[in-house]
C-alpha cells in the first residue's frame, strides 16, 4: 500500500484549474521531488494532501486513511513543513514544540526526550528558550522542522524546505532527511532548487499548468525524453517550455 496516493485529483478556484486529474502513488522509503514552475499546482497539491484544502474532485489517502474522511488518523502519519514558517510569537521555541507534542497526544516524557534530541540536532541551544518573536527566518524554520518531526511522521510533506536557511543549515537538512529516507520514512518535497532534486530525490514528478507530466527517476525521465547526459535543469525547461530568449537593446 503507497504512503499517499492521488487517486483522480483536481482543485477549481471557480473557473481556474489549480490542478486536473492527478494520479499519483508515493511508497514508503520514497524522497519523491515535486516540481513545477510559479502557479503549477505544487503548493495547492501539498495543502490538499495535508488537508489544509479540500479537493473538488478525487481521493487523497495517506497510509490508508482518507484525508477527508479521517482527517485525525491521516495527520497523524505526516510532518508538514511548509514554505513560510509560523509559530506563536509569544511563546518560546520549547513551549512551541511542547505545544504540538501536546496535540499529538504524545506524553511528557516522550515529548522532553524529542525536543532535547532536536534541540542537539538542529543545534538550536539556548534561542530554542527566546521568544519566537524575536527569531529570524532561518530560526523559525529549524524550530517548524522541529515540529514536523517531534512525533516521528511516516511522511514528512515539505514546501521549499531551504529557504531563508543558511549553506550550513542547508546542509543540515538534507543530511537529516536523507538519513530519515535510509530508514524508511518516506518525503514529498517540493522545491524550485533543482539541484537539491538532483542531488536528493529517488524519484521525481513534473507538473505544470495543474497537470502531472512525467514521473520517474531522473535516468528515466532522461530516457523519456530522449535528452541523455543532460542536467534536470535542462529537462525541466523542455518539458515545461520555460526556455526563453534574452536579448537587450541596442545602445
Amino acid at each position: 500500500m503507497p504512503i499517499l496516493k492521488f487517486d483522480n485529483v483536481s482543485k477549481f478556484f471557480g473557473t481556474t484549474v489549480a490542478v486536473y486529474q492527478l494520479n499519483l502513488e508515493i511508497e514508503e522509503g520514497e524522497f519523491f521531488g515535486f516540481l513545477g514552475p510559479n502557479g503549477a499546482g505544487k503548493t495547492t497539491t501539498i495543502k490538499m494532501a495535508t488537508g489544509l484544502l479540500h479537493p473538488t474532485e478525487g481521493r487523497i489517502t495517506i497510509g490508508g486513511f482518507d484525508i477527508q474522511k479521517y482527517p485525525e488518523a491521516a495527520k497523524r502519519l505526516i510532518g508538514y513543513i511548509p514554505d513560510s514558517p509560523f509559530i506563536y510569537e509569544k511563546l518560546t521555541g520549547r513551549e512551541f514544540l511542547y505545544f504540538v507534542g501536546g496535540l499529538y497526544g504524545m506524553s511528557e516524557r516522550s515529548i522532553r526526550n524529542r525536543v532535547e534530541w532536536l534541540f542537539d540536532l538542529f543545534k538550536i541551544g539556548d534561542w530554542g528558550d527566546e521568544l519566537a518573536g524575536s527569531y529570524s527566518h532561518g530560526m523559525k524554520q529549524k524550530i517548524v522542522f522541529s515540529s514536523a518531526l517531534l512525533h516521528n511522521p511516516k511522511l514528512i510533506i515539505i514546501d521549499e524546505p531551504l529557504v531563508g536557511l543558511d549553506p550550513q543549515s542547508q546542509k543540515l537538512v538534507k543530511d537529516v532527511l536523507s538519513q530519515l529516507v535510509s530508514m524508511n520514512h518516506t518525503v514529498f518535497m517540493s522545491t524550485h532548487t533543482l539541484p537539491v532534486a538532483e542531488e536528493l530525490c529517488t524519484r521525481i514528478g513534473i507538473i505544470h499548468e495543474g497537470k502531472l507530466l512525467q514521473t520517474g527517476t531522473l535516468d528515466e525521465l532522461k530516457e523519456q525524453a530522449h535528452t541523455k547526459g543532460t542536467s534536470l535543469e535542462s529537462l525541466f525547461l523542455d518539458l515545461t517550455g520555460g526556455r526563453l530568449e534574452v536579448w537587450f537593446p541596442q545602445e
